[in-house]
């Protein structure tokens, strides 16, 4: 993956190319999950876009692909922090509990009519990976609850720039993984490491506030959950109450 800096590609580069990342220096209208922002200060983070033609995967993929970038920044970010790294469904990384990093992966799905005009199909054309991750920056909005940096974990200055090149690379690895077939080595990682497995924690669907244990995440992406009964959620579904 070609790590390009800044918003726009160098003249000559033509059209996006698959495995093409840029990294920002500067994020004014960064986005998050549920349309929410990613606020990141000048030239202190890490704020990574990834484009992929995610061929040989097929539409009901996505949430590998999912696991594969969620799994390849907890690799990278535990490098530095520690054990106590972890994968909070469905994909922001967590260090204890507060926020370290997030991603947002955006499919380009489009469906074409069959030769013979009998069905329609669907192809998945392009994702658009964009992945936020705190590492030098200290003051942060007072209205973000949880954020935590590198830096302040560390107590070191970091790199950005290289370490996104390094993130960038695990990434890759992991891709070719995945794309060769090899998915459930990566999702037992993700499982390994997810955020609360085996703990009490407080979920919040519409009105409705609730204790429940984390048992772990389906392999279509579903968390799943125990009290009295099972129970399974899909993302955008529930809130956790931290």
């Amino acid at each position: 993956m070609g790590l390009i800096h800044g918003d726009l590609l160098p003249d000559g580069q033509g059209e996006a190319q698959h495995g093409m990342a840029v990294f920002a220096h500067e994020q004014t209208a960064g986005k998050g999950q549920r349309g929410k922002n990613w606020v990141s200060q000048k030239g202190l983070n890490i704020a990574l876009s990834i484009l992929l033609k995610p061929y040989p995967l097929s539409v009901p993929d996505q949430f590998k692909l999912s696991v594969c970038i969620a799994v390849s920044a907890w690799e990278f970010f535990s490098k530095y922090a520690g054990d106590e790294t972890k994968i909070k469904w469905p994909n922001d990384i967590y260090w204890r509990d507060r926020k370290a990093g997030g991603i947002l992966i955006e499919n380009v799905i489009q469906s074409s009519q069959s030769a013979s005009g009998s069905r329609w199909q669907s192809g998945w054309q392009w994702s658009i990976i964009g992945i936020g991750i705190n590492i030098n920056q200290t003051d942060f909005d007072p209205h973000l609850s949880n954020p935590v940096s590198l830096k302040q974990i560390t107590g070191k200055i970091h790199e950005p720039i290289e370490l996104a090149k390094e993130l960038c690379s695990i990434i890759e690895k992991n891709y070719q993984s995945l794309i060769a077939g090899n998915f459930m080595n990566l999702f037992d990682k993700y499982q390994i490491h997810l955020y609360k497995k085996d703990e009490k924690i407080k979920l919040k669907k519409g009105t409705r506030v609730f204790e429940t244990t984390i048992k772990g995440v389906s392999e279509t992406g579903q968390l799943i959950t125990q009290h009295s009964i099972e129970e399974r959620f899909e993302f955008g579904e529930i809130e956790w109450v931290l």
